[in-house]
């Protein structure tokens, strides 16, 4: 992409409403628009990096042998009634009436819609084990919305769910789900540490939320520093293996890890004291146990293998995509802008042309271009006709990993500088080789 042909409405100056790093960054880098409190346009630079997470969860859910599919957003208001919700909800649930006086929501969650589905098509033991997920726009009316997409009234989230035939199948689920979630979040450049957690209006006994850990994070977490360490890195998971599955969250799971409304202070004591750490932390996901919550009172049954009826076994699973993107820039940025992971960046990197209208600068750049699309990456090419300190800054503040920077003083010795976004180090380097250099570097992530 030109940048000279981009919409990428950047400004110079951070809106008052800003309080935090991410929220001053998506608004200063041209990636959202405030329609309304806790209501967002997702404007083309901040939308390619909701759609690589995006992308990203679909490939790990699919790889756990999850189904993907689409609910609506509206829901009819009987199905809440059905698993006694809809009046134990509260005020973020938005209701609706609609022309005919029937009442809707519009969903804050999917868990009765997905059991209607489920008991419409689904009678039989031998269809399970079955989860289902979909990723969806949500709403929830928070009395406070602030902090940018961190606590949106609108939202974007996975959440997925699970139907098993009884408790030990169910908990294979929850496992499977927490081992996908790490893959997940590792992919997208973050740590984000299991906690034991409360279900809240979810339900259920066994929950544990996905936190990364940042000053700007809306809970108090504790935990022991060990778990800091831990890495799936390349391993290669057989989901259908319940002991290898088990063996992972067991491995995560044992050092201590809560978020303060189930921290034991008598436990963590036990942590040794180098290793007790508290911090705040940005939940970024949750899974859920819940048993037979939705499925009794809703019938949603399967006949078992001796012919008798019984409730499914249910849990629900949900990653914050459209938080995710927050998250992220609080866990990686400085004072001149976002720090993207090379999995979820936006543009794998941006070509700079220092002499705009030379033909050889130009030239060069043109050749560059065309060889990163090539190769299968996406470069971001600032061709306008402003001064080298302003595409700098452009290039810094929205964060792309890489920069390659194009003069015509390299070009005379045959060299263009990449140069890293993280770490600020540069090198000069041919054009092909930077080509080169750069198709390995993103060799795990296209």
């Amino acid at each position: 992409m030109r940048l000279s042909r981009y919409f990428l409405p950047v400004l110079k100056e951070t809106p008052a409403e800003a309080q935090i790093a991410s929220h001053r960054l998506m608004l200063r880098a041209g990636m959202i628009k405030q329609q309304a409190a806790g209501i967002y346009s997702w404007l083309p630079l901040g939308f390619k990096v909701l759609k690589r997470i995006e992308q990203i969860v679909h490939e790990e859910q699919i790889r756990a042998g999850h189904i993907p599919m689409l609910m609506p957003t509206l829901q009819p208001a009987d199905l809440w009634r059905e698993s006694g919700r809809y009046d134990d909800y509260g005020e973020e649930m938005l209701r609706i009436t609609d022309r005919h006086g029937r009442d809707m929501l519009y969903g804050p969650t999917n868990e009765e819609m997905i059991t209607d589905i489920f008991r419409a098509h689904v009678t039989s033991y031998k269809d399970l084990p079955l989860t289902l997920y979909h990723i969806q726009w949500k709403f929830r009316d928070e009395i406070r919305p602030r902090f940018g997409v961190m606590r949106g009234r609108e939202f974007f989230m996975k959440d997925g769910y699970n139907f098993d035939l009884d408790y030990e199948n169910a908990m294979h689920a929850y496992n499977r789900h927490m081992v996908s979630y790490l893959r997940t979040y590792e992919r997208m450049g973050l740590q984000a540490i299991p906690m034991r957690a409360d279900s809240g209006p979810i339900g259920g006994d066994n929950t544990h939320e996905f936190l990364v850990l940042a000053d700007t994070g809306e809970s108090e977490v504790f935990y022991d520093s060990a778990i800091t360490d831990l890495r799936l890195g390349d391993r290669a998971i057989d989901y259908d293996d319940w002991d290898e599955v088990a063996g992972i969250c067991k491995e995560w799971t044992t050092p201590y890890a809560r978020t303060d409304e189930t921290h034991d202070e008598a436990v963590f004591a036990e942590v040794p004291e180098a290793r007790r750490k508290s911090s705040r932390g940005i939940e970024v996901g949750q899974i859920f146990y819940f048993g037979t919550k939705y499925s009794e009172p809703m019938g949603a049954t399967v006949q078992d293998s001796d012919g008798n009826k019984v409730a499914v076994h249910m849990g629900s699973h949900g990653i914050g995509v459209s938080r995710l993107v927050g998250a992220i820039i609080e866990a990686s940025h400085d004072e001149n802008g976002i720090i993207w992971p090379e999995g979820v960046t936006p543009f794998h990197v941006g070509i700079v042309n220092l002499r705009q209208g030379d033909a050889e600068t130009d030239a060069a750049c043109e050749s560059l271009y065309t060889a990163l699309t090539a190769a299968g990456l996406e470069p971001l090419y600032d061709d306008r006709e402003e001064r080298a300190g302003a595409k700098f800054a452009t290039m810094d503040l929205i964060g792309l990993p890489w920069r390659i920077t194009v003069g015509p003083r390299g070009l005379k010795t045959g060299v263009v500088e990449l140069t890293s976004r993280r770490t600020g180090e540069s090198e000069e380097l041919a054009p092909e080789v930077a080509v080169a250099r750069l198709k390995e570097i993103y060799a795990g992530h296209l």
